[in-house]
């Protein structure tokens, strides 16, 4: 079924939600709105289901965003799937609409929101390559749901980025100007923050050695739409990409699905 299905993963997110809920809840450009309570133990549930036209899928125990996000792809029916963080502030229609926009007008495959309070070396180099807030396209990742859920905890973004790589897909950077997302240390304190900052970082050294993600960010920022494609030079899918066993097996049926999906459609 067309268009974009919408999917928030939150975790007692209870104080921060409601925003983004309001923001989402009957906008035109999205086909419906999913949201994956991951074990919350606070009020996260109910002011979901205070939005009727918003769905909910929840389960009892905490498992990770990577896990959330492969509940949400598995419940979405949308030919385009959009990820957005449940903390973000400052989110209103227009971003939703930016957003959208590159894939509805045609212009890229791929979007990737790059927000106010992005890491400055992300900004300086004009993609954040870990946004929680994108939009892919449904078959990339549908096939891909038993992998996701077992991943790491936060080692759903680093896996998506690779299989936008193996199947070269162009990416437009969407500036979010007065958008911020709320860091871990505001929510549980310095040092609780910290830790679950680190805890992030070891999740994505589990799909890629260091050397595998830096190599990971130049292989996108050649994919983003425009003159930064041509200054960091050609395309091409070298054998550190390969990562972990469950990513290589990902990866090549990300590329077989890739080949089927053109084969039925043959739309440009």
């Amino acid at each position: 079924m067309p268009g974009i299905s919408c999917i928030v993963c939150a975790y007692n997110e209870g104080d921060r939600i409601e925003e983004v809920l309001r923001t989402l809840d009957g906008h035109p450009a999205l086909k419906e709105i999913i949201v994956v309570d991951d074990g919350s133990t606070d009020d996260t549930r109910a002011m979901v289901l205070a939005h009727p036209g918003i769905r909910l899928v929840s389960y009892g125990v905490n498992r990770g965003k990577t896990y959330a996000m492969s509940r949400g792809i598995a419940a979405a029916t949308g030919e385009h799937l959009m990820f957005l963080d449940a903390d973000l502030a400052g989110l209103g229609p227009r971003e939703i609409d930016l957003l959208a926009a590159p894939i509805a007008n045609g212009r890229a495959d791929v979007s990737i929101s790059l927000r106010s309070n992005s890491l400055g070396v992300y900004r300086r180099m004009g993609l954040d390559f870990v946004s929680g807030e994108r939009v892919v396209p449904a078959w990339l990742v549908r096939g891909q749901v038993e992998t996701m859920a077992s991943l790491p905890r936060w080692g759903g973004e680093t896996f998506i980025n690779q299989l936008v790589i193996a199947a070269n897909l162009d990416i437009e950077v969407v500036y979010w100007a007065g958008v911020a997302n709320t860091r871990k240390h505001e929510k549980v304190g310095a040092f609780r923050g910290f830790v679950g900052d680190l805890r992030m970082i070891n999740d994505a050294l589990q799909i890629l050695s260091p050397l595998g993600l830096l190599r990971q960010n130049v292989r996108l920022l050649r994919l983003v739409r425009g003159p930064r494609r041509a200054s960091v030079g050609g395309r091409g899918l070298g054998p550190w990409l390969a990562g972990t066993p469950a990513v290589r097996a990902a990866l090549a049926r990300s590329r077989g699905g890739r080949r089927m999906d053109r084969g039925r459609d043959a739309r440009p």
